[in-house]
């Protein structure tokens, strides 16, 4: 059959942060959201809102315990529930963080590790169709090897560049590992959907260049032909000329739908020293989505936003507006999410700083208690379930 895929998700990262006395600490929102122990009742909150597709992954560093060595337990229970309840899990494989014995993303050995695990949980549970092998490169490689705020905490051109070539051959690597398995699968790549606005004249070279550079993990992934400008970056910072052309080998993109996560921060202004700072939604989802489908044309989903309140039901609203819009101009839009079901913990510090500050984003707060925004979204699933089935460009779901 073919469905829209109205989604939200569990807010599953784990990265690693340096905190200020120079140690190291696991930053799990699983953990910090209650997950561990109330996952029966988070799963049972999805069926309340009538969301029949979850974006959900294990905890990577607890699973993967070392080569070729996994703990399912947890996984297991869960994924059992998820079937028996009637869930499509959308299978977030990788979400900001590795295992402590893998290091970090400047590991060479990463991507092969990565990939064996891939393959591992599509033996476990064949009959899963849809998977994120890794969430947002970009923002992955950015925090963690440019901004030096998670894992490995690298601030760097250099740094940037082996993370990125890293991740992108796991990301495909691991797919190419499930489809050996379940040939029938589908990869949603969750990507954030960013764009630099020059603050003035003199900030246009380096918005220029970021805006080329926000393309850089799913052209990779895919196979695109860079600019001139962004290959003389790779190669000046690391990655080979043979590490390039692997990818325009792989030709994955054909099981792939891009998925594209906007929120608030995504739209930044440059300034001419070189600084970015949140614009706002100054051109909204409609219009960086479409940059990104008009680059890559594939089918499209909205994978994640969400807003605090008290302005999070009008946000809902606007970005279905602008979702919608894109259907109805001929994209083929495959679905749409409000990430996450729950409140989230730490990310107004992009989880930098263990606060364990809540940030009211879920549909949900952390007792478990409906938002506004939890019943808006009720309302918009049941409105447009029925209008959406009847039009095209839906998924189709293997039973």
């Amino acid at each position: 059959m073919s469905a829209f895929m109205f989604a939200t998700g569990i807010e599953n990262s784990y990265p690693t942060i340096k905190l200020p006395d120079g140690t190291r600490q696991r930053v799990d929102e699983l953990e910090k959201t209650g997950h561990y122990e109330r996952w029966r009742e988070d799963f049972a909150l999805v069926k309340e809102m009538g969301i029949e597709f979850l974006r959900y992954g294990p905890p990577y560093y607890r699973v993967h315990t070392g080569p070729s060595q996994y703990d399912w337990a947890f996984t297991d229970e869960t994924f059992g529930a998820l079937r028996e309840l009637g869930i499509t899990p959308l299978v977030d494989l990788l979400h900001f963080g590795l295992p402590d014995w893998l290091g970090n993303f400047q590991n060479p050995a990463f991507p092969e590790h990565f990939a064996a695990y891939a393959g591992a949980f599509a033996a476990r549970f064949p009959d899963l169709q849809f998977y994120t092998p890794i969430n947002e490169i970009f923002v992955t490689t950015m925090f963690s090897a440019q901004y030096g705020w998670w894992n490995e905490c690298l601030a760097s051109d250099q740094a940037f560049v082996t993370a990125l070539k890293h991740v992108c051959r796991a990301n495909v690597l691991a797919m190419q590992a499930i489809l050996a398995v379940q040939p029938g699968a589908t990869f949603i790549q969750s990507e954030s959907a960013e764009y630099f606005h020059p603050e003035t004249p003199a900030a246009r070279p380096l918005a220029n260049f970021l805006n080329q550079k926000r393309f850089l993990s799913l052209d990779l992934t895919y196979g695109y032909p860079v600019s001139v400008a962004m290959y003389e970056f790779l190669l000046k910072n690391g990655m080979t000329d043979a590490e390039y052309h692997w990818f325009d080998d792989q030709n994955i993109k054909a099981k792939c739908i891009m998925g594209t996560d906007y929120y608030r921060t995504n739209e930044r202004m440059v300034r001419e020293d070189g600084s970015t700072y949140p614009a706002g939604d100054v051109f909204g989802y409609y219009v960086i989505a479409k940059q990104y489908y008009d680059r890559y044309r594939m089918p499209l989903m909205h994978t994640e936003t969400n807003l605090w309140e008290p302005d999070a039901v009008n946000w809902l609203w606007r970005q279905w507006a602008n979702a919608y819009r894109l259907k109805q101009d001929g994209i083929p839009l495959v679905g749409f999410t409000w990430y996450s079901l729950l409140d989230q913990v730490d990310w107004d510090t992009a989880l930098r700083e263990n606060n364990g500050r809540v940030n009211p984003l879920g549909l949900y707060d952390l007792d478990r208690k409906i938002r506004p925004v939890g019943r808006a979204y009720q309302r918009l699933i049941a409105q447009w379930k029925d209008v959406l089935r009847d039009e095209s460009y839906g998924v189709h779901i293997n039973y």
